[in-house]
This record gives C-alpha cells, structure tokens and sequence, in this order.
C-alpha cells in the first residue's frame, strides 16, 4: 500500500466535493461548502492549497479559474484509513472491531442479515 497524504477532517470534507464533481472550480467547491458548513470561502480556498501542498490534488489555470481534480482515489484514501483505524483502535484484529461494534450499535436485522450475506460469501469464495 502507497502511502498516501495526511488530510484533516475539514480536508476529507473539501476532498469529497472534489471527488463527487471533478474537475471542479474553486466557485464551485466554494459553493457547495458554505451550503453545509460554517467557513468562509477564504478558509475553504485555503483548504485547496493545502491539498495542492500535499499532493492529494492537482489543478489547471483556466483564465482566471483554477479547475481541481483528484490525485488520490477515494476508494484508496478510505481503505487506507480504514487500515490505520483498525491498527490503531484494535491491534488489527477485525474479529475485536466488529465485536465492538456489535456491542455497542444497535443492528436493523436486515444489517444482520447483510453483515451474514458478507461473511457468507467471503468464506465460500475458493481464492
């Protein structure tokens, strides 16, 4: 697994907008940000840069608009963290996670039913 860049919860927030509508504008991302959040499109541009420094995104200069686009997957971003929360949290025992998980969440019998269907698949599967 590459190791891919560090990013802030606020970070993630602007990198899922990028994610969803790529390429994207800084007006747009702006746009949709100051719908759901309190921050100022200063704080979110800011936001952009950082993510330029880290190499999560890339940008073009169109005239006098920057068009950003992903350098990191979604996918591959939460499977990453997904990793670290489990080595983190629960020595990288999945069994302890889901057990956690399982005591302390209430279950819909149709997640039961789904997290059976999962396992079920998995352990059927020859490879």
């Amino acid at each position: 697994m590459k190791a891919l860049p560090q990013i802030s919860e606020a970070e993630f927030q602007v990198m899922k907008i990028v994610w969803d509508h790529a390429p994207i504008s800084t007006n747009q991302v702006t746009a949709y940000l100051t719908r759901t959040t309190r921050w100022s499109p200063k704080t979110i541009q800011t936001m952009l840069k950082r993510l330029v420094q880290k190499k999560a995104l890339t940008y073009e200069k169109e005239g006098r608009v920057f068009i950003y686009t992903p350098l990191v997957g979604q996918e591959e971003y939460i499977n990453q963290e997904s990793h670290h929360f489990l080595q983190r949290y629960f020595n990288g025992s999945m069994t302890s996670m889901l057990a956690s998980f399982l005591d302390a969440e209430t279950l819909t019998r149709q997640d039961l039913e789904e997290l059976k269907n999962l396992i079920s698949a998995r352990t059927s599967d020859p490879s």
